[in-house]
């Protein structure tokens, strides 16, 4: 600042004995070095202002059926370091399905926010949600605050309406706010490391259903993962901005658990098929355990491989990813499940028997690779070959969109358009490409706007 204050005294000074056009380049780049003195420390002080340099780990409860959702605060917990964003902290990227928003309580100032899916809102759309109500376990992590503030956590439904919220006070010198993560709890080593912790986004690759015996067949499942990842793009391009971190969480026995064929394996997770009751839906419910093996390491996403040949993965929007190790697609699998769980992108392929819609007519998805036409704009209207979709009414009140793409079979990964199909649905939902790694395991690539897509969120993270 006394710097500034010198320069701006020089100013004056100089003002009645420089000629104007040479007083206007000064006065250009003095303000110019100011704006970017304000950016670099603005960006510095506020995180520092407000946070510590540790995690502060938040477990819930959700509960509820196809109706009413709940949410209950289970428990707190810190650990040493801060492994996520410092920048854009007060904003979000994707809506998501759910928010966490930590604010000042004496100023009302935004401090931290974070989107996010969970597999209680998506079992919520299910058959089963309308017989039963069901609780399930969701964590989430935010950097350590320096004083008091509040936690509000929301819930979204499918037209975007938050239907329940929960604030609590959160206070950094609560005595029961228990500390976690002791150095060597469990064994973990760096894959591929691109940049310092704060310069990158720290990936945890963990182990389900491996014994201690089978950490090295872990390793190289470790390795075919990442390297799925860094050969492809957007991510060879990017490969700077990812930290790939091997977690050895060792089990008892080998395998995971697949109900539909009677199989019940005591793994390290929790892992299993059949959720929901679909067979090659492969998730664990145990996210307190998941995040219980990863105290103390270094990670903001997480990629879990199960040590099995069945055919099958999943991924929730800033939650985590699982997938088969062992089966011939697990490569394609693998990003395609990332592509949810990092890029919060929606799957582009549909069918007719869905239960309930999760993408009503009325509503935009928030998911940058689906569209309902209700807000095209905020999509790939950019990006698109031709010109965009027009609503046209008839005379009996019913909707024909115009400029609506016909699949050709020609250019299918990489001609941008509007194609009916998606998120479920063959009827109402669009999608850009042809064909995209969010649709088919066969494509070789994502397609442009979901290649964007990722490249700014990396962005978002980093920069």
């Amino acid at each position: 600042m006394k710097n500034i204050c010198f320069v701006a005294l020089l100013l004056l000074l100089l003002w009645n004995f420089t000629p104007i056009y040479i007083i206007m380049k000064i006065q250009n780049i003095f303000l110019a070095l100011v704006a970017c003195l304000v950016s670099v420390t603005g960006k510095a002080q506020r995180f520092g202002d407000y946070f510590e340099d540790k995690t502060l780990r938040l477990d819930y409860t959700f509960s509820g059926d196809n109706r009413h959702q709940e949410i209950y605060l289970d428990e707190l917990s810190q650990s040493e370091g801060w492994y996520g964003r410092r920048g854009n902290l007060d904003s979000l990227f994707l809506q998501g399905n759910g928010q966490l928003t930590v604010t000042d309580p004496e100023s009302h100032k935004t401090l931290y926010r974070y989107s996010f899916s969970t597999l209680f809102q998506e079992w919520q759309s299910s058959e089963e949600a309308t017989k039963v109500r069901k609780s399930f376990e969701n964590v989430f992590l935010m950097p350590f605050p320096k004083k008091p503030v509040d936690v509000t956590i929301s819930l979204t439904d499918t037209h975007n309406q938050v239907k329940a919220k929960l604030t609590h006070r959160v206070d950094p010198k609560d005595i029961l706010i228990r500390q976690i993560g002791k150095v060597g709890q469990t064994p973990w080593k760096y894959i591929h490391k691109g940049a310092d912790s704060k310069r990158a986004i720290d990936v945890v690759i963990m182990a389900e259903g491996y014994t201690e015996e089978e950490m090295d067949k872990f390793w190289e499942d470790c390795q075919m993962s990442v390297d799925a990842f860094l050969t492809h793009e957007p991510f060879k391009s990017l490969g700077e901005k990812f930290n790939f971190i091997a977690v050895f969480s060792a089990s008892k026995e080998s395998g995971v658990s697949i109900p539909h064929k009677d199989l019940w394996v005591n793994t390290a997770l929790g892992g299993n098929y059949d959720t929901f009751y679909s067979e090659r839906y492969l998730t664990t419910l145990k996210l307190k355990r998941v995040h219980d093996v990863l105290a103390g390491i270094p990670y903001e996403h997480i990629i879990i491989l199960a040590n099995t040949e069945n055919y099958g993965g999943g991924g929730i929007y800033n939650s985590y990813m699982m997938s088969s190790a062992h089966h011939a697609k697990t490569r394609p699998v693998i990003v395609h499940e990332f592509g949810h769980s990092f890029g919060g992108l929606g799957d582009e392929y549909f069918y007719d028997d869905q239960y309930e819609t999760m993408y009503p007519g009325d509503t935009e998805p928030w998911e940058p690779n689906l569209t309902t036409l209700v807000d095209f704009k905020s999509k790939w209207m950019d990006m698109l070959h031709n010109p965009a979709p027009e609503k046209k009414v008839n005379a009996d009140g019913s909707v024909v969109w115009e400029n609506i793409d016909t699949p050709d079979g020609k250019d299918l990964y990489t001609k941008v358009g509007v194609y009916e199909g998606g998120g479920y649905q063959s009827k109402g939902v669009y999608r850009p490409v042809q064909e995209c790694r969010m649709k088919i395991n066969e494509a070789p690539v994502f397609c442009p706007v979901c290649d964007r897509a990722i490249r700014r969120i990396v962005k978002y993270y980093t920069e």
